[in-house]
């Protein structure tokens, strides 16, 4: 058991920026990453993300004045939604981040890291945050960085917990698109546009290609680093990592973490669902395996780790779905894209920031972590 309140005061032997900076330079000392490292603000200054926010934005705002004639009635559109039904959009997508929370931490737990469900959703909710203004998914390492500031634990094994994760949506994201497509337009898949039953076939792919990394990671990973001439501590990081991901999950503990993903990515489809409902628009008929597919299309997007967010692509392939397939007109699908990603990003954007400020963890305040028997899952706290 320990409760790390001075921790950050102290050189950190195993620290992500140590660990992950030994791939690279494995003659390099080990050190304490400096707080300035991993400064949101100092992230933002960087030429690199100041980039990738504006380049997108600009895009964004070209294809807006282009399209004036039909972009100028947006607002009006937007104007006139039913306040309540987007109240319930945001309260059901938000709903979603104690479940992820929940999640991960049974992810630690599997991994040997009991931490409280509480501390779990903060430092998610933070790294999502980071993950919204911030390219290349930097927000799933600064989870990592910050489980590691706040307490004794290998922030590679935890990184490993991270990637588990991300295996479980992007398998789920692909198993469930597929599906509400299916269920959508069962009765007329001949006649599906070529971008759709790419995306399908795109689909099959994801899910095959991981579920063939994890087994070729498990099987091989390790022989292939022993017949490699890699320095040992590129070993040892990847022994940690492995670890972290494989010892995350069990057999018994399967079918909760795959119930808690199906139901987290099932309030993305509500979100967008709702917005839907909000606008009421007649040419715009969804429904909710209608929503299901555009919301997850737009999540896989997501994953894209070139801009902030998903900024741009997520917009572009959303829209396109619903102007190609769903016939929606381009200021009805601009409304409906506009308020969601308002929701999804834009607010996150606002609550993460104020939370940033109020929260003891990017600055290292400490959180207490039970060490566990590796496969043994103690009930959630």
């Amino acid at each position: 058991m320990t409760d790390n309140k001075e921790h950050h005061q102290h050189p950190i032997g195993d620290s992500l920026g140590q660990e992950a900076d030994a791939l690279i330079h494995p003659e390099t000392p080990v050190e304490v990453p400096a707080p300035e490292q991993m400064s949101l603000l100092g992230r933002l200054r960087q030429p690199r993300t100041l980039l990738s926010i504006a380049v997108p934005l600009v895009i964004i705002i070209v294809a807006v004045g282009l399209n004036w004639q039909q972009m100028k009635d947006v607002p009006g559109e937007i104007g006139q939604a039913n306040l309540w039904f987007i109240l319930l959009a945001f309260v059901i997508y938000y709903a979603g981040f104690p479940m992820r929370g929940w999640r991960w931490t049974r992810l630690l737990k599997g991994a040997g890291y009991n931490i409280k469900v509480k501390d779990g959703t903060e430092i998610l909710f933070l790294s999502w945050l980071v993950n919204c203004i911030v390219p290349a998914k930097l927000g799933d390492l600064y989870r990592a960085y910050l489980v590691k500031l706040n307490s004794p634990v290998s922030a590679t094994k935890t990184l490993g917990t991270v990637f588990m994760e991300r295996i479980l949506d992007l398998i789920t994201i692909a198993a469930l698109g597929i599906l509400a497509g299916y269920v959508r337009f069962h009765d007329n898949l001949g006649a599906l546009p070529r971008s759709v039953q790419l995306i399908f076939a795109l689909g099959v792919v994801v899910i095959v290609l991981l579920i063939v990394a994890l087994v070729a990671m498990r099987s091989f990973g390790r022989r292939l680093l022993a017949f490699l001439p890699v320095p040992h501590r590129i070993v040892e990081f990847y022994e940690r990592f492995e670890e972290g991901v494989f010892g995350s999950v069990g057999l018994r503990g399967m079918p909760l973490l795959g119930a808690l993903t199906i139901v987290i990515w099932m309030t993305e489809a509500l979100r967008l669902y709702f917005v839907v409902r909000a606008l009421g628009f007649s040419d715009i008929d969804l429904g909710f395996s209608g929503a299901m597919f555009v919301a997850l299309i737009g999540s896989l997007l997501t994953a894209v780790p070139f801009t902030p967010g998903g900024l741009g692509l997520v917009e572009l392939g959303m829209g396109g779905v619903l102007k190609g397939v769903f016939n929606a007109s381009t200021p009805h699908a601009a409304a409906v894209i506009l308020i969601d990603r308002s929701i999804s990003v834009f607010s996150v954007v606002v609550f993460g920031s104020i939370a940033y400020v109020i929260s003891s963890k990017p600055r290292g305040g400490g959180m207490r972590v039970d060490l566990v028997e590796r496969g043994t899952v103690p009930p959630a706290s």
